[in-house]
């Protein structure tokens, strides 16, 4: 079974948060790392966003100005280094350009060796973009050569050292909370002033999926089935070494938020199954001094965005009767009741944005809900 670094790349509000509280309460095996490619993707002079593009000054402000694909990377390695396996929750489109743009390896990635856990530098070269943290230009597209089929920034032998899974959610009510986020009165709190579709999440979710199935990094038995009907066939874009057996050690393991939700127990258990872990019932449950204290310093790069995760106390199944975002009010079971239900909240113009959003995203949704695990 797999050691590696465990990565469970996801989109924004896909209750990951609340999932990524359950493994933090096994600090005595598991160093809980949150997303630490925002640092790059946002903030530093490798960024790929755009939302801070003209606010060099909240840029600095963050603390991670500095932040490239390369010093994300190196932190994972200090961080292996404790002795515990990784747990790293991220938004996998931190890793990916925005809008579909064609992807080419961060400069200062574009020469690696060895990898997280070995004890050894994973990196030979110090080259960055040339542009400032202060960014007059921006700095994507990079002057980089890509990697066939693989559409991120990081390349292949980097990605070979995790260990992958993948968190989602129905967009019907992911993308409404993402919007919330980003407009009166909560807006002040996050510090994100506009809703932007780009940054759904689900296109690269997909493509990230497809990429990793291909390469052998992940696959081809989906975990919790018994045949698998869709494994790819002689379709390797990537010429890899594995040795190792990596693709046999490392099922698709897709986990739909709403089925975690409904039976949270058994849906960690089964995920502890897939990537090697051992499953305990007290992983549902943190409300010590210890647990807050280090859910509160994770969080906090990300106001706004953590408060019910942060204020949680446990992973409890939910009422079949109640399926908001926030678990208080009753899910509109049609269409159109979903677009009344963002009318009223989020009026006209709202409204129309969350529905093209959601009806971008629900065909990727869909596609990866075939391989969610079931139990």
């Amino acid at each position: 079974m797999s050691k590696r670094p465990i990565f469970v790349a996801t989109h924004p509000r896909a209750c990951s948060t609340a999932f990524e509280r359950v493994f933090m309460t096994r600090h005595d095996t598991l160093k809980c790392v949150h997303e630490p490619f925002g640092d790059a993707f946002y903030f530093g002079p490798e960024r790929l966003s755009t939302r801070y593009e003209q606010d060099e000054q909240a840029r600095v402000s963050s603390g991670f100005s500095a932040s490239t694909f390369k010093t994300v990377f190196e932190r994972l390695e200090k961080e292996s280094l404790e002795g515990k396996r990784l747990f790293i929750k991220d938004i996998i489109h931190y890793l990916l350009p925005p809008s579909g743009q064609p992807s080419s390896i961060a400069p200062s990635l574009q020469r690696t060796k060895r990898g997280i856990g070995t004890g050894e530098s994973i990196y030979v070269n110090d080259m960055t973009t040339g542009s400032s943290s202060t960014g007059k230009a921006r700095p994507y597209p990079y002057s980089t050569a890509p990697e066939q089929g693989n559409p991120t920034v990081a390349p292949i032998e980097l990605l070979a050292q995790f260990h992958f899974t993948f968190l989602i959610r129905d967009p019907h009510y992911s993308i409404p909370s993402y919007y919330r986020c980003t407009v009166p009165p909560l807006d002040k709190v996050t510090g994100f002033y506009e809703f932007d579709p780009s940054e759904a999440g689900y296109d690269e979710v997909r493509r990230a999926f497809d990429y990793l199935r291909k390469a052998g990094l992940v696959g081809p038995h989906v975990a919790t089935n018994e045949v698998d009907e869709d494994a790819p066939k002689n379709n390797t874009t990537v010429a890899l070494d594995l040795s190792d057996a990596h693709a046999k050690e490392v099922e698709i393991c897709v986990v739909d938020a709403d089925d975690l939700l409904d039976k949270p127990a058994a849906m960690v258990e089964a995920f502890c199954k897939s990537v090697g872990l051992e499953y305990e019932p007290g992983m549902l449950s943190w409300d010590t001094e210890e647990d807050h204290r280090m859910a509160k310093e994770a969080f906090q790069k990300w106001n706004g965005f953590h408060d019910d995760a942060i204020q949680s106390k446990r992973l409890s199944a939910r009422s079949h009767l109640i399926k908001s975002n926030h678990l208080k009010t009753m899910t509109p079971t049609s269409e159109a009741e979903f677009d009344a239900d963002w009318h009223a909240k989020y009026g006209e113009k709202g409204a129309r944005i969350i529905r093209e959003t959601v009806d971008r995203n629900m065909p990727d949704y869909m596609y990866m809900k075939r391989y969610a695990m079931k139990v």
